[in-house]
């Protein structure tokens, strides 16, 4: 069983909007609402290959509620404390004339002590059965930015490898708790480094970097350049087929999703590459988010190809 956490769920809206400028006013189609969530996404994209995720975190208010309702809808079992506060909502604009994504993203409900202490209460309860975690996206206000490290040590104590796609802050406390894999992308892993730019060679030295602190894989993911996964010893890179863009949002949780279940299936790391690509590629050929279509999955991974090379 993979157990997802999103400590900082939202009702996602998307809107559809050509030459989008800003200081102008813009009439739109109804938004394409979505239960959203890093960890919320990436269960999607699992349950379409055929897991059965479990997804746990904190939801609260109407929002919290609407959002509970979608999973069960979608079949997504979940175990989510509910908190007092009020699920964030997030809004994107996308225009597919001009290429351009713009998000905004609320912050988030204040979730407070004893809320999180009910919600470690329950991850461990879930550590008993599970295979794997997946833990993605920002904290909610009041999680302290360390939250993802203990997450981390308490399934290593578990003895269950963990997957982490976090930024900033939460990403620099998360790795000192060893997690198996991380997945930043490039403008995470540069923001990491405190550098506006890195080349492939600076990139694979910052993921080895990581990986010396207790890391055992750090995913990092290129957009239409593909990925490269980097370990102590070696590194992949993958290159990806050119497809038609609708909607980007998404790709990266579905890459990880991909990731997770290649590993779940104790593939190759060429495989499990080629599975993460495929998916990451996949979801941006639709309009939902978090959404792929298995057999042009199996697609992609035909297309996609690795390059491997040693490092003693």
């Amino acid at each position: 069983m993979i157990v997802t956490v999103t400590l900082n769920p939202a009702v996602d809206i998307a809107y559809q909007v050509d030459h989008f400028k800003i200081g102008h006013g813009h009439r739109v189609e109804p938004g394409r609402k979505t239960a959203g969530g890093k960890g919320l996404n990436v269960s999607r994209v699992l349950k379409k290959l055929g897991e059965n995720p479990v997804c746990t975190g904190f939801l609260g208010g109407n929002n919290g509620k609407w959002i509970m309702d979608q999973l069960g809808q979608e079949e997504l079992e979940h175990t989510f404390i509910e908190i007092k506060g009020e699920t964030r909502t997030c809004l994107a604009f996308l225009d597919e004339e001009l290429g351009t994504q713009t998000e905004l993203m609320e912050k988030g409900p204040v979730v407070s002590e004893e809320e999180q202490e009910e919600f470690e209460e329950v991850l461990k309860q879930l550590m008993s059965e599970a295979g794997m975690i997946i833990a993605s996206g920002s904290l909610a206000s009041g999680i302290p930015a360390s939250y993802y490290r203990e997450i981390g040590e308490w399934a290593r104590a578990a003895h269950i490898p963990i997957l982490l796609d976090t930024s900033g802050e939460a990403l620099e406390k998360g790795i000192e708790g060893k997690p198996f894999l991380i997945k930043p992308n490039k403008e995470e892993l540069c923001n990491y480094m405190n550098q506006t730019d890195l080349t492939l060679d600076e990139m694979i030295a910052a993921a080895k970097k990581i990986c010396g602190q207790g890391v055992q894989y750090v995913l990092v993911s290129l957009g239409k350049e593909g990925a490269i996964l980097v370990g102590n010893d070696h590194f992949l890179k993958a290159e990806i087929p050119t497809v038609q863009v609708v909607n980007p949002v998404g790709s990266g949780d579905s890459m990880l999703a991909g990731m997770a279940y290649a590993l779940q299936k104790k593939y190759s790391l060429e495989e499990c590459l080629k599975w993460a690509c495929a998916c990451g590629t996949a979801n941006a050929m639709e309009q939902g988010t978090g959404t792929i279509q298995p057999h042009i999955v199996q697609e992609l991974i035909r297309k996609t190809k690795i390059t491997q090379e040693e490092k003693g």
